[in-house]
């Protein structure tokens, strides 16, 4: 499945600037399931996100960044976590249908229930917002999330830098997201603008591209290391999706001694990730601003809300093909970062994570020379 992107926009004035990332690909805790309604008496919403299994970024970051920009809308938001659960995710938008929310905003979990839920939604007259991936097949008017095949640009970028010395023929793997995750196809997209001219030209060679079903770090590792063994243990460049599975990639190349050898890339400038930047284990990662897509969105919920599409489709100015149903949805793009080790600091400093969060243990000493406290 493929789809594309058809235009990058530049968030109108009011949004922030990058302020915080998308999050940890390790537990952060939370139940995953709780309601936050403000006390503003406005029109109610129903924020349903996807899980908490593969990344803590849904509880840790999303949850309370659209808890504050949609409590400052004026919007009362029922914010639940369907844990990965299908049926789960659902039930929840029917229990949010049926208390009378005014607008709906999923991160589905997969597609194809995604499209399910917005097509029962619209079919009641609640406008729906696909939040960070789009759900091909779906009726929804409106979609927030960031430019995803410029993001697989970045990553691709990223490793053809890490690998423009390396000699003719250098062997690289790919371990990719969730086929049943939009996101994920427009990564791989973005990633081979750069990437197939070289595997072309006979630069860089094609080993394996695999993906990952439900982002599944362990299952990433594993998968990884199949094709590694059956490659007899040769690698010279890694493309990984995000830092969740470039962190399960790190790990086996520990296993055989070639952790900060081979160019690892990543997605999402979790404290995990940035660690292994400084470490040198993974070339880059990208560093994709949830704040400004949280704030996007409450401001996109409270003018649907009212009944406003035109105030709507001023905030939504780009727009996104829906490759299944050949239409055109509504879009608010945001831009990201690619973050190398010279880079790390200007996360930090933006408030997206702390230092105390990402400087412990053998990376301290590197914080300290980069001045990142």
């Amino acid at each position: 499945m493929r789809s594309k992107s058809l235009a990058f926009i530049a968030v109108g004035a009011g949004l922030a600037v990058a302020v915080t990332a998308c999050g940890a690909n390790t537990s952060s805790g939370g139940s995953g399931s709780t309601n936050s309604g403000s006390a503003s008496g406005g029109a109610k919403v129903g924020v349903i996100l996807p899980e908490t299994a593969t990344s803590a970024r849904w509880e840790g970051f999303d949850k309370p960044l659209l808890e504050k920009a949609l409590k400052d809308a004026g919007l009362d938001a029922d914010i639940q976590n369907a844990q990965g659960d299908l049926q789960k995710f659902s039930t929840l938008a029917d229990q949010m249908l049926s208390s009378g929310v005014k607008v709906l905003i999923i991160a589905a979990p997969d597609t194809s229930v995604g499209a399910t839920v917005a097509q029962k939604a619209e079919a009641q007259g609640v406008p729906v917002i696909d939040y960070d991936r789009l759900n091909i097949g779906g009726s929804s008017k409106y979609y927030v999330s960031f430019d995803n095949v410029k993001v697989g640009e970045l990553q691709g970028q990223g490793l053809a830098d890490a690998m423009k010395d390396k000699p003719a023929g250098s062997q690289v793997i790919e371990i990719e997201g969730a086929p049943t995750d939009n996101n994920a196809t427009l990564f791989h997209e973005g990633q081979q603008k750069v990437l197939k001219p070289l595997y072309d030209s006979g630069k860089l060679k094609l080993v394996q591209s695999q993906p990952i079903d439900g982002w599944d770090n362990q299952k990433g590792g594993q998968v990884f290391e199949q094709i590694l063994t059956g490659n007899a243990g040769k690698v010279d460049g890694v493309v990984a999706a995000n830092d969740g599975l470039a962190g399960a990639v790190i790990t086996v190349l520990k296993k055989v001694g070639l952790n900060g050898k081979v160019p690892v890339t990543g997605q999402d400038a979790t404290p995990d990730g940035l660690q292994a930047v400084l470490r040198g284990d993974q070339y880059m990662t990208v560093f994709k601003p949830i704040k400004d897509e949280a704030e996007a969105t409450a401001k996109l919920a409270a003018a649907l809300a009212k009944g406003d599409t035109a105030a709507a489709d001023k905030i939504a100015t780009g727009t996104t093909k829906d490759s299944k149903n050949n239409r055109d949805v509504k879009s608010v793009l945001l831009p990201a970062q690619l973050i190398t080790k010279d880079k790390v600091k200007s996360v930090i400093d933006s408030g997206a994570v702390k230092a105390s969060e990402v400087c412990v243990a053998d990376v301290k000493a590197v914080c300290d020379q980069l001045g990142i406290k």
